[in-house]
């Protein structure tokens, strides 16, 4: 990783995009130093500070500590994430949708275009949720200009990352959203493990089960290096034609099929639909909130066993979904047999297909659960040992899978720009 950063370094064009990525990211971070005007911070920092809190540590974590700190950036980039899952998924569902899928890149830009609308009103929902329920006692706003001055701040905040994502993705490198997403991980990563070694230090943490937990954040950090590296290699022939008096074609390649096609995306929309549930809790007060908490959320005794449930059923779900959208059997099959190509042994056309779709769900199967698996460890751990651990699984799935796919695209950058050359 490391030599393969130096070497684009070297390299004018990918320099300059790692620059501009690096300065976005920088603005991120700087914005999230504004806080939203007419909200006491004292009152939301002892808030976070207390056991309620808890219920939303992950999605503070995810946003880089810009909930509790309350800035214009509260409502982070979820809003997006949700309505991307819900645009998505209707796109199945509703056929002119389906058909502006299939138009290209026209198409692909009408979807974007809807879902940005949609969350924006997403976002809207869950500032005015945080400005008169969540964070009310911290309101100090008076009168209808004041108040929807706070509500418009955090609007407006969601909107800037949506830009600064796609900004990020055509003129940078990665993909933004996901870039944003593991800045606010990392930046909140430093303070997370110096107040571990300081619980340990002062004898309120046991340094036997923080070695536990060090070892288990290794092993998941290796696990998911492997998931993204790992592929199952399928052998294609091509059949040999002569064309006038040349020969074409009789050479045998392979279909590289990746355990984890969707990469870290399924463990992201999951971890955003599993959140719902903890906002309304956190919204909500009495028995509605006592219910959600005790069997929807990890912190309650059922609920981290149902909580744990959804999880690895959002996750398959989503890893089976987007291995779906990207790699079409149907259409992979068609290619291979319009190019004189196929699978030793098994017939083209539909055949191919099939065998395809056999290899891929058991290749999706033992991806996805993998990811279930490694996300849920440490919150199972943390609940047997009885500790209170931020940097779950889910954020060091994350953190790996979008360092190793930005790797991947300055990989993909490089030897684009070497091939350019060669042709010149």
């Amino acid at each position: 990783m490391l030599s393969t950063l130096k070497n684009a370094w070297k390299i004018p064009e990918i320099r300059k995009k790692i620059i501009f990525t690096i300065l976005m990211l920088l603005v991120f971070r700087l914005g999230s130093a504004i806080p939203v005007p007419y909200m006491n911070k004292k009152i939301i920092a002892s808030f976070f500070s207390g056991g309620e809190g808890g219920i939303f540590q992950l999605l503070d974590l995810i946003s880089g500590g810009n909930m509790s700190d309350l800035s214009v950036f509260a409502t982070g980039i979820g809003p997006y994430i949700t309505a991307s899952i819900v645009i998505q998924l209707l796109t199945i569902a509703i056929p002119k949708l389906e058909e502006l899928a299939k138009e290209g890149e026209e198409g692909r830009k009408k979807i974007n275009k809807y879902t940005r609308y949609a969350a924006i009103a997403l976002a809207l929902i869950q500032a005015i949720g945080f400005t008169f329920g969540l964070f009310k006692p911290a309101l100090e706003a008076e009168g209808v200009l004041q108040r929807s001055i706070v509500i418009i701040s955090m609007v407006a905040g969601t909107a800037f990352l949506m830009w600064l994502g796609d900004l990020i993705t055509e003129k940078g490198i990665g993909n933004g959203i996901s870039l944003i997403i593991f800045v606010g991980i990392i930046s909140r990563l430093p303070s997370s493990v110096f107040n571990m070694i300081k619980l340990a230090m002062i004898g309120k943490l046991n340094i036997v089960k923080l070695l536990i937990f060090g070892v288990v954040f290794l092993g998941i950090i290796t696990v998911v290096v492997a998931l993204q590296e790992a592929e199952r290699r399928v052998v294609v022939q091509y059949a040999k034609r002569v064309v006038g008096r040349k020969m074409y074609g009789g050479q045998s390649t392979h279909i590289p099929i990746k355990v984890s096609m969707a990469g870290v995306m399924p463990v992201i929309f999951a971890s955003s639909l599993l959140a719902l549930p903890q906002t309304i809790a956190l919204f909500s007060k009495g028995g509605v909130s006592t219910f959600i908490t005790k069997y929807l959320t990890p912190q309650g005794s059922v609920g981290i066993w149902i909580y744990s449930i959804l999880n690895v059923v959002l996750i398959m779900f989503f890893t089976y979904f987007y291995t779906a959208i990207q790699f079409n059997t149907v259409e992979y099959a068609k290619n291979l047999q319009q190019n004189g190509g196929f699978i030793p042994g098994i017939r083209p056309g539909r055949p191919t297909s099939d065998y395809l779709t056999k290899v891929v769900n058991r290749i999706v199967f033992v991806g996805g659960l993998s990811l279930a698996v490694l996300t849920l460890l440490p919150i199972i751990l943390s609940k047997i040992f009885d500790m209170n651990i931020s940097f779950g699984g889910t954020a060091i799935i994350i953190v790996v899978g979008v360092a190793l796919e930005t790797v991947k695209q300055i990989e993909a950058q490089m030897l684009m720009r070497h091939y350019k050359g060669f042709l010149k």
